[in-house]
């Protein structure tokens, strides 16, 4: 049965994540309340002469060029044709599917004056599964990526439904809808605000959630192939640091390395362990802090109204006030940590990895091979994870310092929020990848260690979970087509890691 996520006055980054994954969405009776009030305000505007941005005025540095009633209309239909100048491959289908969601939720706070049969086209278009094609370069915020899906209610530009692709006429046909004609102010409101930042930043929240627990597996792999201390993540010295994600990795590796013969029989062999092994509570949890405040972050967004102008009043007293919450510096700078905090988690699967093929400190076979230098093993495949990590560490450079000048001195600062949240999803493909690598080189390792009954309980599930779609490496076949069955493991299934904190 398909989910479906109701709207009403807000919804949280995993609502997004689920109507981007395939959920339906409803709007709820309150918010199509909301959204025709706010309607009859943009009339009442309308009528008495108002000055609003974008309602009567042109947009951007022609903000005091007045546009009479009778062009009001061409004057939405312009501002999509004129935005729609992106670039590029279309995004993927959860990302446009996450960014009309997050349009829709802006539109039903019910003070952007948008109509009701307009956001019931995107609803209809959504749950449709038509999805507009969004060129996925080009923009500093968000004005390209709106336009392209605001095009398909007018029946312009191009969508895709079951892979096909179909005119922006075609496209409304195929959800039972004919094309619109925008009245004042419907064209600003669809270019507007920030939900293309918004959309990206829930999906590469539940992308990046998916993996922290992967990553606890993997490090807890790995260290039992190469640990020493018996008791390295015990509960009591870790209490001792104040963060809840490090108690909750601390758990989930206690839980993984219960009982392991590998562990018992390496204990006392050294003081510490390498920094890659012994700091994992430390790095591990710092990154799923960070994951749980971006989160609070994108939530504050979805209930935030990000529309400019925003009308609000009454038809008697209609008010109009231009200000700038469609700026999406809160969002830029929440997404530059994220891109941050995924690569800094992809930096420490890669030291790993490389201490598991590494002959000089891994007391296994030379790059986890058989034979004596007829196989490479995984050799180059920890080349593979540096080059990822090492451009993770470009991708992570400060989207929102990016900067620029734009419309003629009028927008002169730009926070780049969409391309943050673009580059984070970027950085946490390759933290897949790479935690992949480590996933399939532990199990390797595993396979050839001396005692072949050293695994606790837990990390021999997790090993035989790997080994049902990845087998042994012999220098057989090419090795990235086994990865590939390594990062739809990770990608369709979950580690299986979960405590609950203190448990």
């Amino acid at each position: 049965m398909i989910e479906t996520v109701v709207i009403d006055r807000s919804a949280s980054w995993r609502d997004i994540a689920a109507v981007a994954k395939g959920a339906r969405l409803c709007v709820a009776d309150a918010a199509w309340t909301r959204i025709a009030a706010a309607r009859d305000i943009v009339e009442a505007l309308v009528s008495r002469g108002v000055r609003g941005y974008g309602i009567n005025t042109g947009v951007g540095a022609l903000c005091d060029v007045i546009v009479d009633g009778d062009r009001q209309q061409a004057l939405s239909r312009n501002i999509l044709l004129s935005h729609s100048c992106g670039v590029g491959e279309p995004l993927e289908r959860e990302k446009t599917r996450a960014i009309m969601a997050a349009q829709i939720v802006n539109f039903a706070h019910g003070f952007s004056g948008i109509r009701v049969e307009t956001v019931e086209a995107l609803v209809a278009l959504l749950n449709a599964d038509v999805l507009p094609a969004i060129p996925s370069r080009g923009s500093v915020g968000y004005l390209t990526h709106a336009a392209a899906i605001g095009l398909i209610l007018i029946g312009e530009g191009e969508a895709t439904h079951h892979g096909e692709r179909l005119s922006g006429r075609q496209a409304l046909a195929a959800a039972g809808l004919l094309p619109l004609t925008l009245v004042a102010k419907e064209g600003l409101s669809l270019v507007n605000g920030t939900p293309c930042a918004t959309g990206l930043a829930c999906l590469a929240l539940a992308r990046m959630e998916s993996l922290l627990d992967w990553a606890d597996a993997a490090a807890a792999m790995t260290y039992e192939n190469l640990g020493a201390q018996s008791d390295p993540f015990a509960a009591s010295p870790l209490a001792l640091r104040i963060s809840v994600g490090l108690q909750h990795v601390g758990n989930n590796l206690r839980h993984l390395l219960a009982g392991s013969p590998l562990l018992a029989r390496s204990a006392g062999s050294r003081t510490q362990d390498p920094l890659s092994l012994r700091a994992v509570p430390q790095i591990h949890g710092a990154v799923r802090d960070s994951v749980m405040q971006i989160g609070e972050v994108v939530n504050r967004e979805l209930a935030s109204v990000t529309d400019n102008p925003v009308v609000a009043g009454s038809p008697d007293v209609p008010q109009v006030h231009s200000q700038a919450h469609a700026v999406g510096a809160a969002l830029g700078l929440a997404m530059d940590g994220l891109a941050v905090a995924a690569a800094e988690l992809a930096s420490i699967s890669e030291r790993r990895i490389d201490r598991l093929v590494n002959p000089l400190v891994s007391g296994l076979p030379a790059f986890l091979a058989e034979g004596s230098g007829v196989c490479s093993g995984f050799m180059i495949i920890q080349y593979t994870a540096a080059a990822l990590a090492a451009e993770n560490r470009r991708l992570a450079a400060p989207a929102s310092l990016d900067g620029g000048i734009t419309s003629a001195l009028q927008e002169d600062i730009l926070t780049h929020a969409t391309p943050a949240a673009d580059k984070a999803l970027s950085i946490i493909a390759n933290l897949e990848t790479i935690l992949a690598i480590e996933i399939m080189s532990a199990a390797q390792a595993y396979d050839i260690q001396s005692e072949k009954s050293g695994m606790a309980p837990g990390t021999g599930a997790l090993y035989r979970r790997v080994r049902s779609v990845v087998p042994f490496y012999s220098d057989d076949r090419p090795l990235n087509a086994l990865l590939a069955m390594a990062e739809q493991l990770l990608r369709t299934t979950d580690a299986g890691a979960r405590t609950a904190p203190n448990a």
